[in-house]
């Protein structure tokens, strides 16, 4: 036997095949379970084994680096192509070693601990470079009241969240090992650093959402009075009015602005996978608006409200028209407001 162990090669993985038959053999038989002979057995495997780790973190941080530089974004299943190839990596490799069955407790302890830290590093990598990606994504969109969320945008919310979802089975060690006071911190690490992307990504499409608000308000703010547009709008309003039906531009821009509400929210709804953080994206959305318009409402307090103004703040106001409030929002509002 220990002839057959011996010309094994060094530089491959089809002994491990071997290892897992005579490991199981071994373990299972309660004489020959960490003898003289599983001991020889461990002693030749255990360099194997680490290299084969060391090699395989190499090759999935590489892929990492490349997969993100040359990634479309399109959707894959939870995520994109890169985040779905990474995870199932980790997932394998979590696997592989977990199939060894490694019979001396420290050493299988320690392997375990060693690819909970590297899924942590490996996951922290990929949110890092899909945050960045987020942010130079939306700033390449349009600020006016035509922009819809790109598929894009939507995936990589989607990446976040898989990545949280993923991060409890690849990062969290065993329940039965006593967890030290520096691995608890390590663990926690990612998955604050997740919940703060999605609160950062989330604070980026309101931003995106309130720029177009404060164009549609600074279009409204034309009609102000004493202006001279507002001057010639009404004298050409009313001397037109007696000949011809005139359009009401104030409704025209609050029905445009819900349309872009509703469809960005229809969006967000389909293609999206956590509610929670759709209805906190909305409801978010849906204050900062209410405290913008207020604000811009308060700067006219002197000045008497063109009607087109007043028309239109009032239907884009409405919590219908955002088909997101619930009870919770509302009186949020409120109390915000007093």
């Amino acid at each position: 036997m220990n002839a057959a162990l011996e010309v094994q090669p060094h530089d491959s993985w089809d002994s491990f095949p071997l290892f897992q038959l005579l490991n199981n053999f071994l373990r299972n038989d309660s004489l020959l379970c960490n003898g003289k002979f599983h001991k020889h057995l461990q002693e030749l495997f255990v360099p194997l084994v680490i290299r084969y780790i060391d090699l395989m973190e190499s090759s999935i941080a590489q892929s990492i680096h490349k997969g993100f530089e040359h990634e479309t974004w399109q959707p894959v299943n939870n995520g994109s192509s890169t985040s779905e190839d990474l995870f199932w990596k980790l997932d394998a490799l979590q696997d592989f070693i977990h199939d060894l069955h490694w019979p001396e407790t420290e050493f299988a302890s320690h392997l375990e601990q060693r690819l909970k830290l590297m899924a942590s590093d490996m996951i922290e990598a990929c949110v890092r470079r899909t945050r960045t990606a987020f942010e130079l994504k939306l700033q390449r969109t349009s600020k006016t009241i035509d922009f819809r969320i790109p598929s894009s945008v939507c995936t990589m919310f989607n990446v976040l969240v898989d990545a949280k979802k993923q991060c409890c089975k690849l990062c969290a060690l065993d329940g039965g090992q006593e967890f030290s006071k520096q691995w608890q911190q390590y663990h926690s690490k990612i998955d604050d650093l997740i919940e703060e992307t999605v609160t950062e990504i989330i604070s980026l499409l309101v931003s995106k959402f309130i720029s177009v608000l404060e164009g549609v308000l600074s279009k409204l703010a034309r009609y102000d009075e004493g202006t001279l547009f507002s001057s010639i709008l009404t004298f050409t309003v009313k001397a037109a009015s007696k000949y011809v039906e005139v359009p009401k531009p104030g409704l025209d821009l609050a029905d445009t602005y819900i349309s872009f509400v509703r469809q960005n929210q229809d969006i967000l709804r389909e293609k999206v996978n956590e509610e929670m953080y759709i209805e906190k994206l909305f409801d978010q959305w849906y204050s900062i608006s209410v405290k913008v318009m207020c604000v811009w409402l308060a700067d006219r307090i002197d000045i008497q409200l063109h009607v087109y103004q007043l028309k239109t703040i009032i239907k884009i106001l409405k919590p219908e028209s955002y088909d997101i409030m619930t009870t919770l929002t509302s009186s949020t509002v409120r109390e915000d407001q007093v």
